[in-house]
């Protein structure tokens, strides 16, 4: 599969001021695959160290962690040259191997020119633990296929050439437009688990997808539960069923679980955010940046990883979707606001890597904008807009109350406009830029 992150990889690899490079993202969405391709294409030798199914090589990371020992042990066990600048040494499921993780810092300092690459799954729960010292490690996110991935993988990369960028004025051909509309149905049917797209490429069944979401849902939790031994599986399952049906709604605990206590919710709430498989949307004033600055600790909503997992988990029918006139209403909105977080985290998020919202409780006059962006020292607020056409109320409250707004979005089912400060833009525009 053809995954943007080779690109990043690539840009790391060419860095002068490089650092040892931890992968980050949840299980099953392609780091393994990614990062050795990566290695055959780029580095003239490659080391691959499983630590999951090679237990031996755990026995190196014992004792003295000097890169020297190391190496030398490495060499001998595989028998492959590590060569500074020609070898990619990656350490898979690393966090079966805590010394490894720690190790990270003194291949910076003494052996600063070998490439050296750590992913696994379920790493955050190991990384909490570990303590690195500011500067010694580089991070790099990995997420589930973007809709631009996608459609280049199911070849459809002139189509995915034809999506506008943000705040594009020239509104896209109604011919390409209702293509790119029904390419996105499969995509919210399909999501971007690397199983699930292969499946749905190689045969073109849904039945087959709808198996695999099924599969991925039971490891997934399977998983955490070896790290979270405390915890009850039909209670996170329970838990990650109940999600889906309150994606774009403030989360209230009492609902996601009736019989458990506050403590074990927010307990598998955690957990789930550790995995990388939800993502909180925490509500902030966009009174000024940071967004983190200035939010409402006790009102957040959630994403979760995929949109693909998300209509599976929520029963919905494939044919439901992909016949639906109006998409952005199905499943009362929740899928396309699914949707926008999870291109949106891809994107770099709405700041930093995290993902925020703008909410004000007032007695008359609530009001709520489903996503804001900052970029470039502005703050923009993102409306869906999945319903008919409307007052934007909550959109024109935003901007009443913060005049400094240059520009707002909205994204729905039409074409590109464009009103006073708001620009309205389809919602399978590209979310790279703003």
């Amino acid at each position: 599969m053809r995954r943007q992150i080779t690109k990043k990889l690539v840009e790391w690899k060419d860095r002068q001021n490089r650092k040892p490079l931890i992968i980050r993202g949840a299980r099953q969405v392609g780091k393994t695959y990614s990062i050795t391709e990566f290695g055959h294409q780029f580095f003239k030798y490659q080391i691959k160290i499983d630590f999951e199914k090679n237990v031996q090589l755990r026995k190196v990371f014992q004792g003295d962690l000097s890169p020297k020992r190391l190496v030398q042990l490495i060499e001998l066990e595989t028998e492959i040259d590590i060569i500074e600048g020609e070898t990619l040494l990656f350490m898979d499921e690393i966090q079966l191997c805590p010394q490894a993780l720690a190790s990270l810092r003194y291949f910076h300092e003494d052996m600063p020119n070998l490439h050296v690459i750590a992913a696994g799954s379920l790493l955050e729960f190991e990384m909490e633990k570990i303590s690195f010292p500011v500067g010694r490690v580089e991070f790099m996110y990995m997420h589930p296929l973007t809709f631009e991935e996608f459609l280049i993988n199911i070849g459809q990369e002139r189509l995915n050439a034809k999506r506008p960028a943000l705040f594009e004025t020239n509104p896209v051909e109604e011919l390409i437009h209702d293509r790119l509309l029904d390419k996105l149905r499969e995509f919210f049917v399909v999501g971007g688990m690397p199983e699930a797209v292969n499946a749905y490429i190689n045969r073109e069944s849904l039945k087959d997808v709808h198996q695999i979401h099924d599969n991925l849902v039971s490891s997934l939790i399977q998983d955490m539960l070896k790290y979270e031994k405390l915890l009850e599986n039909d209670l996170i399952r329970e838990i990650f069923e109940t999600i889906p049906l309150h994606i774009g709604s403030a989360i209230k605990y009492s609902k996601l679980s009736h019989n458990a206590s506050l403590y074990k919710v927010k307990q598998v709430l955690q957990t789930l955010e550790k995995a990388l498989l939800v993502t909180p949307v925490r509500s902030s004033s966009a009174s000024g940046l940071p967004l983190g600055g200035n939010i409402n600790k006790s009102t957040f909503k959630l994403c979760m990883v995929d949109i693909g997992l998300m209509q599976f988990l929520c029963g919905l029918s494939p044919k439901q979707i992909i016949q639906s006139d109006n998409l952005l209403a199905a499943y009362k909105g929740s899928l396309c606001e699914q949707f926008v977080g999870q291109e949106l985290k891809a994107a770099g998020g709405s700041q930093n890597n995290k993902l925020f919202y703008w909410s004000r409780a007032k007695k008359s006059s609530n009001a709520e904008v489903d996503y804001l962006l900052a970029r470039d020292g502005t703050i923009c607020p993102l409306e869906i807009k999945h319903g008919p056409a409307g007052r934007l109320k909550s959109l024109h409250y935003y901007l009443e109350e913060h005049l400094e707004t240059e520009k707002a979005l909205v994204f729905n089912a039409g074409n590109i406009g464009l009103t006073g400060k708001i620009h309205f833009m389809p919602i399978y525009t590209k979310l790279s830029t703003v």
